[in-house]
C-alpha cells in the first residue's frame, strides 16, 4: 500500500465570491471618461456620471456585443460607441438615435458600488442579492486625516486562483522562509464574513532592530487592511496596508497593494514624502516576493500540513462561505473561532 501523498485539486465551479471587491482609488475613475473592468469572467464598464456618482454597468451592449468601455459618457449614461444606444447608470436604455421605440427589455445589469476609504468597491452576489449590511466596508479614519500620506497604490496582474493569495491568512510559516521574518507571535480569529491575522516578531527590512507588530483583517473575501507598527532607519513607522483583489477569471486576478504612512511630526512635506515612497518600496518588495511563488506553484486542495502551520483548513471552511448560497450557510460562522500557532516573549 502506497504511503505518498498525492496532490489534489478539484476541477473549479465557474463562480465567483459573494461580496465587495475594490476597484481602486476613486481618483482614477473620476476624469470623465469609460473604463474597462475585466473582472468575474466577464467586462464590465465603470464611469462617472454628471451627478458625480460612480457607476458599474455590464460592459457589454446587448445590442450587437460592443464594448462599452469604448463609448463616451453622457450626462449619467455611457453611449455605445456602435449603435449610439445609450445605457443609464441605472442599466436603462433611454436613447437609440434611430429608433421610434426602444425595446421594453433593454436593459442590462447595474453593479452595486461603494464608495469609502477613497476608494470605489463593486458588489458581487452569484444569487444577485443586494448588499449585506453588516459587510459593509468600514471607514478608515487615517484617510481623511492630513497628518497620513495619500494611498500608494501598486496594481498588477496575478496568474492563478485568488484563493492563493488568501491562503497567506493563515500561513505562518512563509513569513521567515520568503520574508525573512523572525516571528514571536502568530494567530489567527474567524468570525462571520472577518478574518484576522495578529503577528508579532522582527523583519530586517520593515522594523531593523525594533519590532514588527501587524493586525491584518479581512473584511469579506477580497479586501484586506493591515495596521502595522515598524521602522526604518531607526525612525518609527506607523502604517496602514490595502490588500486587496478582484478575479479576472478562475486563473487570474487583479492585485492592488497600497500603503498609508504616518507623517513624522517635524518633518517637511517632501521629507515626509521622501520616507512614504522608500517605506511603500519596502513593503511592496515584500509583498511581491509572495508574487513569484504563485505565478510557479499549483493548487492544492489537500495540503499535507505539519504542526508548526498554521489554520489552513480552517481558514478555507472560512473563505467557503463567499462561495455557497446564503441558504445554505450554517450557524457556525457565527462563531468565533481563535487559533493560536505561536506566541512566546521577545527577546
Amino acid at each position: 500500500m502506497s504511503t505518498l501523498h498525492r496532490i489534489e485539486a478539484r476541477i473549479l465551479e465557474p463562480r465567483y465570491a459573494r461580496g465587495w471587491h475594490c476597484l481602486g482609488p476613486v481618483a482614477q475613475y473620476q476624469d470623465g471618461k469609460a473604463h474597462a473592468l475585466d473582472v468575474f469572467g466577464t467586462r464590465l464598464v465603470a464611469f462617472q456620471g454628471e451627478d458625480g456618482g460612480l457607476h458599474v454597468l455590464d460592459g457589454y451592449c446587448p445590442h450587437m456585443g460592443a464594448d462599452l468601455s469604448g463609448g463616451c459618457v453622457e450626462g449619467n449614461a455611457v453611449r455605445c460607441p456602435f449603435h449610439a444606444w445609450r445605457w443609464g447608470a441605472d442599466g436603462v436604455c433611454d436613447d437609440i438615435p434611430y429608433a421610434k421605440r426602444i425595446p421594453p427589455r433593454a436593459r442590462i445589469k447595474s453593479w452595486p458600488t461603494l464608495l469609502e476609504n477613497n476608494l470605489l468597491f463593486v458588489w458581487n452576489d452569484p444569487e444577485g442579492n443586494p448588499p449585506i449590511e453588516e459587510q459593509r466596508i468600514p471607514r478608515i479614519d487615517a484617510c481623511f486625516d492630513g497628518q497620513w500620506s495619500d494611498w500608494e497604490v501598486a496594481e498588477l496582474k496575478i496568474e492563478t486562483n485568488c484563493r492563493e493569495l488568501i491562503d497567506n491568512i493563515a500561513d505562518m510559516a512563509h513569513f521567515d522562509t520568503v520574508h525573512g521574518t523572525e516571528l514571536d507571535h502568530f494567530s489567527n480569529v474567524f468570525d462571520r464574513h472577518i478574518a484576522i491575522q495578529h503577528m508579532r516578531g522582527r523583519s530586517a527590512r520593515l522594523s531593523g532592530d525594533s519590532e514588527l507588530r501587524t493586525v491584518a483583517t479581512y473584511f469579506g473575501p477580497a479586501y484586506q487592511i493591515t495596521e502595522m507598527t515598524g521602522a526604518m532607519n531607526g525612525q518609527p513607522i506607523e502604517s496602514i496596508l490595502l490588500n486587496c483583489h478582484v478575479p479576472i477569471d478562475l486563473d487570474s486576478f487583479t492585485l492592488r497593494y497600497g500603503v498609508l504612512v504616518r507623517k513624522v511630526p517635524g518633518l517637511s512635506a517632501e521629507d515626509n514624502q521622501a520616507i512614504a515612497k522608500a517605506y511603500v518600496a519596502q513593503a511592496q518588495a515584500a509583498f511581491f516576493e509572495d508574487v513569484a511563488i504563485w505565478h510557479s506553484k499549483v493548487r492544492v486542495d489537500n495540503p499535507l500540513l505539519c504542526d508548526g502551520d498554521g489554520p489552513v483548513y480552517q481558514l478555507r471552511k472560512w473563505y467557503e462561505q463567499f462561495y455557497t448560497d446564503v441558504a445554505g450557510l450554517g450557524q457556525e460562522l457565527r462563531e468565533p473561532r481563535s487559533y493560536t500557532v505561536l506566541s512566546r516573549e521577545p527577546v
